[in-house]
């Protein structure tokens, strides 16, 4: 089966923005337990011995208001995979414990009221009565330790507070790092808290703490320097790492801090913030704010004491910190490694298999584009030298990529071909795609990774596009005829239309030799002009899938025995014409944040029903559930899709509108009866 994807150029964005609603469980998230669920991608990873980053979400359901805490959020994890190393935010959902978040679920958290903040101590009550919750500090060294993460990143640890040799009252972050061996990667200790005394407990609990960078001065969270020393300093991600390695080694049971100093650029004052937290203490002295609300408090009220430098400090303390943390994990990654190689894990023993076993695999063939994705607040936009207030985000799209993306998500795994420059960018679109069988995609010295820089209103419509696509001129039939075995044997193989018309006529060819039929797939918004370009290609296809946007998907084509069957025998069977509009899954226009990934997720949840021998109907109509997901994702395409969200179930449970069916009699000219019923 042969399918080449034609998109018009004003068409579409290969990447997409923002939001979406509630948590769900979806199929590509595994169960280690009843309690921990880990995420796929992290999975993975720490089966093939790839460092991992773990990430609290108090920040997200308590350190920020919304909607800073979710923008943050998706920062830091795209910081923690551009500089090398997987995310695993960690959150409490419905009463589970979740390593590795999606989009939606980290929505969830930042927008939900009465999360919980859960430590050590309040995990068995939330798990038992089904809550959801941040996990603090403590709460993520548990869930990271569990799934065998050794370096955690978050803002600033909790500590002994002011007065607390009175109060007694102390962080149990503190007694979770003489517990439990995880690096925790931070700015030093909150500045509202007694650094002095907590650094006193962290000795007795044995923690081993060392400073990052030139100096032994102990970070104050907002200000690089508390006026304590720590007793140890590391200048480099390198001797961290090492400094972890063998404080593992030694199997202690107790974990390592790296307090790293905010960037001076982004430091405070830290005059007008002491002031400022002095004020806060004393107002939760008079209002009796006690335990795990001072923190919250204290943070909320300094920041409007500040006038919103303390957030913006918070903020980029958080983000260097990932950036540290996950190339000193990537750095432990390579200490750790095995002698030999790289470990085999799960996934990469499946990978091996697929090559031996699974040569009628299908095959994509397309464009790979790193997306930088401009979303403006308003929906009219000043054009005229004018600045647009807006967010900016970076993903990964391409025809080709999309399709062979969300087929992947799917549980099909398409062999991938491609090219890709040897710069940063490909090392970012490896990672993001480290799901998907890259064996295909070529990595070409002199040449650089295909970008796309488009600018999007805001109700997610494309306004202007810019685009560096000189590289798919790469993907060439020498290139592609590497992989000449799979092409022969492939059940599937789908063309990305912006490859090289050489490419395009030699894939053809390799399909006509060994009999892969044609489904080809053309865009267009216009029912009459769809079926009238439809005619000329039905005389020798069976099928024509065009879709239309927001109006759903019309199929032209013959039918057997009174229906479009999309599985026919031979061509003495083919029927009278047929057209068939199919109607869009509903979605109401507040949750379309982006269009650009949701063409390429129909075609993929169409062709996993063809592929499962489904009826006509059910696989059309899970291509409009899996594109009403992507519709909703940030990423080109939604990580939500999987063979449990984009079933045979999902598609009954839904409530759908009968198809509306035309019949389409020979004519003997270029014009065309339609009749509709």
């Amino acid at each position: 089966m042969l399918v080449s994807a034609l998109r018009r150029c004003s068409a579409g964005v290969s990447g997409a923005v923002v939001r979406a609603g509630v948590p769900v469980t979806p199929g590509q998230v595994h169960r280690h337990s009843s309690t921990f669920r880990i995420h796929s991608s992290v999975e993975e990873a720490l089966a093939e011995g790839r460092p991992v980053v773990a990430l609290e979400s108090t920040i997200i359901t308590h350190g920020m208001p919304y909607p800073q805490n979710i923008r943050m959020a998706n920062e830091v994890e795209e910081i923690v995979r551009s500089n090398g190393s997987v995310p695993a935010t960690v959150g409490i959902i419905d009463g589970k414990v979740h390593i590795g978040l999606h989009e939606e679920e980290l929505k969830f958290l930042a927008t939900t009221k009465g999360c919980v903040k859960v430590s050590r101590r309040d995990l068995p009550f939330v798990l038992s009565q089904g809550l959801s919750g941040g996990s603090t500090v403590s709460g993520t060294m548990i869930a990271a330790h569990h799934a065998g993460i050794s370096v955690f990143v978050t803002g600033g640890i909790g500590g002994v507070h002011r007065d607390g040799e009175n109060t007694m009252d102390v962080s149990a972050d503190l007694t979770e790092l003489g517990r439990t061996p995880v690096a925790v990667i931070s700015a030093g200790v909150k500045s509202i808290l007694d650094i002095g005394r907590t650094l006193e407990y962290l000795e007795t609990e044995g923690v081993c703490v060392s400073t990052f960078g030139d100096s032994r001065d102990f970070p104050a969270f907002f200000t690089p320097r508390s006026g304590c020393q720590a007793p140890y300093n590391v200048r480099n991600e390198e001797e961290a790492a090492k400094l972890i390695a063998h404080s593992l080694e030694l199997r202690v049971g107790s974990g390592v801090l790296i307090a790293v100093p905010i960037p001076p650029e982004h430091a405070a004052s830290g005059e007008i913030i002491e002031e400022a937290i002095q004020q806060a203490l004393e107002e939760t002295r008079l209002q009796g704010i006690r335990g795990k609300d001072v923190t919250p408090f204290v943070l909320q009220r300094v920041n409007e004491l500040t006038g919103g430098r303390s957030l913006e400090s918070n903020i980029a303390l958080v983000k260097n910190n990932a950036k540290v943390g996950s190339r000193i994990a990537a750095a432990l990654c390579q200490i750790r490694k095995p002698k030999g190689g790289t470990r085999k894990g799960p996934h990469q023993r499946e990978r091996q298999e697929d090559d031996a076993n699974q040569d009628s695999r299908p095959v994509v063939i397309g464009g790979i584009i790193v997306d930088f994705i401009a979303k403006a607040t308003q929906d009219k936009m000043e054009f005229g030298g004018q600045t647009n207030p807006g967010q900016v985000h970076q993903s990964c799209g391409g025809v080709g990529r999309n399709l062979a993306d969300c087929l992947s998500r799917l549980g099909v795994r398409p062999l991938f071909i491609s090219a890709l420059g040897q710069d940063e960018l490909s090392c970012s679109a490896l990672q993001y795609c480290s799901h998907m069988d890259m064996r295909g995609v070529a990595r070409l010295k002199g040449q650089s990774t295909a970008t796309y820089c488009a600018v999007i209103n805001g109700s997610g419509e494309l306004s202007l596009g810019v685009g560096d696509m000189e590289i798919h001129q790469q993907i060439t039939e020498k290139h592609v005829s590497q992989f000449a075995d799979s092409l022969r044997q492939s059940c599937l193989v789908c063309l990305d239309g912006n490859v090289p018309v050489s490419t395009i006529q030699y894939v053809c060819e390799i399909a006509r030799q060994n009999r892969v039929p044609d489904i080809p797939c053309a865009f267009d918004d216009v029912i009459d002009m769809a079926i009238t370009l439809s005619l000329p290609l039905l005389e020798n296809l069976h099928c024509v899938i065009v879709t239309l946007g927001a109006h759903g998907v019309l199929l032209c084509g013959h039918s057997c025995n009174g229906v479009l069957s999309l599985h026919p025998n031979n061509k003495t069977s083919w029927g009278d014409l047929c057209a068939l509009h199919y109607p869009a899954a509903p979605i109401s226009a507040e949750e379309i944040v982006n269009v650009s990934g949701a063409g390429d997720s129909l075609m993929a949840g169409f062709l996993s029903g063809v592929l499962g021998k489904l009826d006509t109907d059910t696989c059309v109509r899970m291509g409009l559930l899996a594109a009403r997901l992507s519709l909703r994702s940030r990423g080109a395409i939604s990580q939500l899709i999987s063979p449990t969200s984009i079933s045979v179930q999902q598609v009954a449970e839904e409530t759908w509108p009968a198809p509306t069916v035309w019949t389409i009699p020979p004519t003997n000219g270029k014009s065309f009866l339609r009749t509709r019923h």
